[in-house]
């Protein structure tokens, strides 16, 4: 899944009072997906929005609406994201007692399953789901808020997991303290979805969204230039 480098910024650093328009500007900008990071307060110590908000949204996202929740339980909410437009929905290892039964409830409400890592969360807890999963997202911060400093310990991990799926079909996507300078690390190790924030809303706003767009290109560079280099000898 590492033909190619999507870049997701994260709406979590965006401007509160201008989401929409903050998505259009990031999509014309160049992203490839949007990342919505849902919050409660209880599973992560933030508090963000819930299925109303992701529904506002849905109208200005052209592209691929990521929502990662981030709560606990995840179950009951399950079915309210899916229909408030997300296309991918990511729950923790964490969030719920049936982790198997979460990834079949997402895949059936026509989402595709996504599922994610703490930094603490050992690959091998969802070693029996591999084939239940559409993408593995691997947390390089801990969840809760932006601008978090890149947790290095986590590239060995997502070099496990690419050798653990081995040819399936499964994103594998890194969240948090994604810049230019770890976009490589993480590329190369296997992550073919980087999920950035301040590092892509940096410098920029909805009346001057070039910056997005210079991020952008940043990171993709530094990413899809850790694909082209040489394997070492």
């Amino acid at each position: 899944m590492t033909d190619r480098i999507r870049i997701a910024p994260s709406i979590l650093s965006a401007d509160f009072a201008a989401f929409g328009a903050e998505c259009e500007a990031i999509e014309a900008q160049g992203a490839d997906w949007v990342h919505v990071d849902v919050m409660d307060g209880h599973f992560v110590p933030n508090l963000t929005f819930g299925p109303a908000m992701v529904k506002a949204l849905r109208p200005h996202v052209k592209t691929v609406m990521d929502v990662h929740l981030m709560i606990a339980p995840a179950d009951p909410y399950l079915a309210a994201f899916a229909e408030a437009g997300a296309d991918v929905l990511t729950v923790h290892v964490e969030a719920g007692p049936h982790l198997h039964r979460s990834l079949q409830a997402v895949r059936a409400l026509g989402c595709k399953a996504g599922v994610a890592l703490n930094p603490a969360t050992p690959a091998e807890a969802i070693e029996y789901l591999l084939d239940d999963i559409d993408l593995v997202c691997v947390m390089t911060v801990n969840p809760g808020f932006g601008g978090q400093g890149f947790i290095g310990s986590q590239l060995e991990k997502v070099r496990h997991l690419r050798a653990m799926l081995g040819d399936r079909p499964v994103h594998v996507e890194i969240d948090g303290g994604v810049t230019p300078e770890t976009a490589p690390l993480v590329a190369a190790a296997g992550a073919d979805v980087l999920v950035a924030g301040s590092a892509v809303f940096r410098g920029g706003s909805v009346a001057n969204p070039a910056p997005y767009g210079a991020n952008i290109r940043a990171i993709r560079a530094a990413a899809e230039a850790a694909l082209r280099a040489p394997e070492p000898v």
